[in-house]
Parts: C-alpha cells; structure tokens; sequence
C-alpha cells in the first residue's frame, strides 16, 4: 500500500480501479481539512491525462510495472529513444510520458535511466535523484547576492526552466533534484 506521502513523479498505483502514473507534482495546499496532494496522473490503459486532488491520508494500491535499465540514445522531435543495456532494442517514449523529467535529460549524458512497463507497454522513467546540468541562460548575478532564499528564473540546456539563487549565472553548472525541480547547488568540477 501506497500513502499519499509516498507518491512522486513515476510512481504507478490504483484509483477509482484504474492504474495511473504521476507525471507531475502540482504542489501542496493545507486547509481545514488537511493536506492536499495536487497530481497530473496519466492513465496507463487509455492514456488520458487529468489532475487529482489527493487527501494525505489515502492509501493506494500499487502497480505491478516491469523496469528495464537504459540509455537515452538520440531525440527524434518530440521522441526519446532509449538503448536496452542488455538486449540493444530500441525503446521509443513521447514527450508527454516522459512527464517533467523531460527537462533533465539530454543524450550527452551518461545517466541511467529505468523505464517503466505496463503489460509491455513503456508507460514512463525513473531518472537519477540528481542530475547536473548547464545553465544556458539567466539574468547576471548582483555582487553582493550569495546567500538568502531569493531565487530567479534560468534557462537549462536542454530548455526547461527551473528556479535557482540570485548567485548562478549563465554557463554555470548545477545539480537538479528531478523529483520536484529544485536547484540543489552548483556542481563541483571533476
């Protein structure tokens, strides 16, 4: 079983008898009845995408999904296409069922990436916790802005936009958490 506390981005479980994969955390809001989860969740069987409002103490069953370990080998348009490490078959994922975690990968990198199957059905990925990644574009830094909680837009290399220090400037380096986007600091060159 599955509480609502322990779902993220490309976790599979059963609603309403239908299963659904999180393709994005919308946030969180507390009101007087608690806690409330807000999701994109596409559904597995159909493919349909829609929001759900989860309560934080539901309780889900979790999805039987069969992963396979890969590499992201080229883009095709809106098209990932992944190598099997094992069987060298290629494996082809749309944008939209890659979710947020589109944004995190490129096919320069040398992550690990597990896709998801549903009935042999590649459904969704699970990236690494953290990923490093090059800022491409941002407003410059301010002498004097290197610590705080302020935080303004940047641009990554592979186009998606994610909020980071006043501090970061354009070619900087940076570790992303993929599960909610956030900045996690800037990397440390090998």
């Amino acid at each position: 079983m599955l509480t609502t506390n322990e779902i993220r981005v490309g976790t599979a479980f059963m609603f309403e008898g239908a299963p659904f994969i999180v393709q994005r955390m919308l946030g969180q809001k507390s009101g007087r009845a608690g806690m409330v989860t807000k999701l994109r969740v596409k559904n597995i069987v159909t493919g349909g995408t829609q929001d759900l409002g989860l309560d934080a103490g539901e309780k889900f069953d979790e999805v039987d999904l069969e992963e396979k370990v890969v590499k992201l080998s080229y883009l095709d348009g809106d098209t990932f296409h992944f190598m099997d490490q094992e069987t060298y078959d290629d494996i082809a994922l749309e944008k939209e069922d890659l979710g947020d975690n589109f944004g995190y990968i490129s096919p320069d990198d040398d992550y690990d990436v597990t896709i998801t199957f549903y009935e042999g059905k590649a459904v969704g990925v699970k990236l690494p916790i953290q990923v490093t990644r090059v800022i491409t574009y941002c407003e410059p830094g301010v002498k004097g802005d290197t610590s705080g909680k302020s935080l303004k837009p940047a641009t990554l290399d592979t186009g998606v936009e994610v909020k980071v220090p006043l501090f970061c400037n354009t070619d900087d380096r940076i570790v992303i958490d993929t599960r909610d986007g956030s900045f996690v600091e800037r990397a440390k060159d090998k």
